[in-house]
């Protein structure tokens, strides 16, 4: 593994903040605010391999397995938070997205000092999760060269489970090593090799693009909405009724009716208004339809006729 950190795109010098320590504050944040400008862009440059990662996640799912997302530092934490996320937000099995970030739980508050340098902990931390060959690792690290999360992709590997990186420096080990690699350029950061800047900003609009795309082709979601949210607090509890009323049109005393009657389930409820159907015959028609609300209205129809 390459030792020389100086040649990583994330540690080199950026001309354009080299009197960042000279700057007022207005001057600090809108320099930051114009290299933020650069994420997208260089986002956008990697779209087809994250909508590969995308489609291969959903054939994993599909297939009874799970996306474990590992990394160290920033990237680990970006890896738990958005795995943590997809339950409440889709109803979605907690097992399906699990984050592992080295040093453990603890890490998440407090830098575990040397967790990112032991490539067999990554091991044991996967064996521990039961991680096997029907599920699917997404190694997160900015340099490319983390040797927690290589020691992760190499057992990933070695078990037959696909593999997908997400760094900061194309043409890494870790990107060479991987099924499908996600290598974005966003360049040399504000401060020298704080990668929590840009290249955290970039991991986590990939990380949303992974989860979210992936929950939409797993039928988690009828046009843009949400409809299998956990509604687990009073504001997603008002979000379930106004999407009920969204989509059905029916008065907000009907919406708060079918919910009630369907157990606070949103699909089936939404299902129930728009056939005429029971929460029972809904709930047959959802897993008929593999859970797709716009799939399961379409059986209704064809057995009306």
């Amino acid at each position: 593994m390459e030792s020389d950190l100086s040649r990583l795109i994330t540690e080199q010098i950026n001309e354009r903040t080299r009197d960042l320590d000279q700057m007022s504050a207005l001057e600090i944040v809108r320099v930051m605010n114009e290299e933020d400008r650069r994420v997208p862009l260089a986002v956008e440059e990697v779209l087809p391999h994250v909508a590969q990662a995308v489609e291969a996640m959903v054939e994993t799912l599909k297939q009874g397995g799970h996306i474990f997302y590992i990394g160290a530092g920033t990237s680990g934490r970006l890896g738990v938070l958005d795995a943590s996320e997809c339950p409440p937000t889709f109803s979605a099995d907690p097992s399906w997205f699990q984050g592992i970030i080295a040093g453990g739980d603890s890490a998440l508050r407090h830098a575990v000092e040397g967790a990112e340098d032991d490539p067999m902990k990554a091991v044991t931390d996967l064996q521990e999760r039961g991680f096997c060959s029907r599920d699917l690792l997404v190694g997160l690290a900015t340099s490319g060269r983390t040797p927690y999360v290589i020691g992760a992709v190499k057992y990933a590997k070695q078990v037959g489970a696909r593999t997908v990186a997400v760094t900061c420096n194309p043409g890494s080990v870790l990107g060479k090593l991987s099924d499908i690699p996600i290598e974005v350029n966003v360049g040399p950061e504000v401060l020298v090799g704080s990668t929590r800047l840009k290249s955290g900003t970039a991991q986590k609009m990939i990380l949303n693009m992974l989860s979210t795309a992936t929950m939409v082709r797993m039928g988690k979601v009828y046009q843009n909405l949400m409809v299998d949210l956990q509604p687990s607090n009073q504001k997603l509890e008002d979000r379930a009724r106004r999407i009920i009323r969204h989509i059905t049109g029916v008065t907000p005393e009907e919406a708060e009716d079918a919910w009630l009657r369907c157990d606070k389930e949103v699909k089936t409820a939404i299902i129930s208004l728009m056939t005429g159907q029971t929460p029972e015959r809904a709930r047959q028609l959802l897993r008929q339809a593999e859970g797709r609300v716009r799939k399961a209205l379409q059986l209704a129809n064809q057995t009306s006729r």
